[in-house]
């Protein structure tokens, strides 16, 4: 791996990355900037994300597309209600010598497409959301290190609703990111329509090695902050948590329970990283507003009086800036 003289260098070459990136990307997914943004500064941040959107959005080509460019190793489950913790861990097998091995399952990855988490029983969620957290399993007494870099993608229908298991506050906040996906715009349509309804010849390069984002997930927590900035990401957080003294009225009035301080770390660590990929070494406040939608959307729970009158997280989150 290429050596760099100072951090100052070390953070343009992380912006040229993340543009060389986009770049690949962009020749199979139309649109969804703002998706593919979100992604990579989590993947750089060393954070997990969620994907929420409908059927066919590309969800799963967009997670694919991200492993290939980045040379590492990809696995998908499909999440359904009979899915049970060691279809997704792995298990103890006996060999031919009657010895126990440990067979892997498909967590062992370094990018993991969990779609539709929801779909799956909570102890087959808690399973991989132990992984996510530990970045290890433990099958049988025994503890499995997962390879680094790990990096989950997670996936959620938010439209059928029929037979699934929600994922629960608490395990909600162990994604950095909660990234919507939109429909596409009329134009993107067209573009789409036209590339996947002729033959396809994508050639793809690699982009990034696994040491290499490895290196850039340090270099993200080696970014200077001012205090300024810091103390305004956790002021952020803080006034979204109802009933206490720096909750807004906007928040009171509408809003259950607000985010814990995970979401203050995410929020920092999210800000470094978004000005890293635009070519700054520090982060400003419009960094941490850039992201906060992303870190806080699915850490506040609305009220009923939100959702008869129609507040969405969003229009709390910005009436906060």
């Amino acid at each position: 791996m290429q050596q760099y003289k100072s951090d100052v260098e070390a953070i343009d070459a992380m912006a040229q990355a993340y543009r060389d990136l986009k770049q690949e990307i962009a020749k199979v997914i139309v649109g969804q900037e703002e998706v593919v943004k979100s992604v990579i500064i989590s993947l750089f941040s060393n954070g997990h994300s969620l994907l929420v959107g409908v059927p066919g959005l590309a969800k799963t080509l967009l997670v694919s597309t991200i492993a290939e460019v980045l040379d590492l190793d990809f696995k998908r489950i499909q999440f359904t209600p009979d899915l049970m913790p060691s279809d997704i861990t792995g298990s103890e097998i006996l060999d031919e010598d009657r010895h126990f091995k440990f067979n892997k399952g498909p967590l062992f990855s370094n990018i993991l497409l969990a779609d539709e988490i929801n779909r799956t029983p909570p102890k087959t969620q808690a399973a991989l959301l132990e992984a996510m957290q530990e970045r290890s399993v433990t099958v049988s007494g025994q503890r499995h290190l997962l390879p680094a870099p790990f990096f989950v993608l997670a996936t959620q229908n938010p439209i059928e609703q029929e037979g699934t298991y929600p994922l629960p506050e608490a395990q909600l906040d162990r994604f950095m990111f909660n990234i919507p996906l939109d429909y596409p715009t009329y134009e993107e349509e067209i573009a789409v329509v036209k590339s996947t309804t002729a033959i396809q010849n994508h050639d793809l390069k690699h982009v990034l090695t696994s040491e290499q984002i490895m290196f850039f997930q340090q270099l993200v927590r080696k970014i200077p902050i001012a205090d300024n900035v810091l103390e305004y990401a956790v002021s952020l957080v803080t006034q979204t948590r109802p009933g206490t003294d720096r909750a807004t009225k906007h928040v009171n009035e509408y809003i259950s329970w607000g985010a814990g301080p995970r979401a203050s770390q995410y929020l920092v660590l999210g800000a470094k990283c978004h000005a890293a990929i635009r070519g700054k070494y520090s982060p400003d406040i419009e960094d941490v507003q850039a992201i906060a939608n992303y870190v806080l959307r699915h850490r506040i729970v609305r009220n009923y009086k939100a959702e008869a009158e129609g507040i969405s997280e969003e229009n709390v989150i910005e009436s906060l800036f």
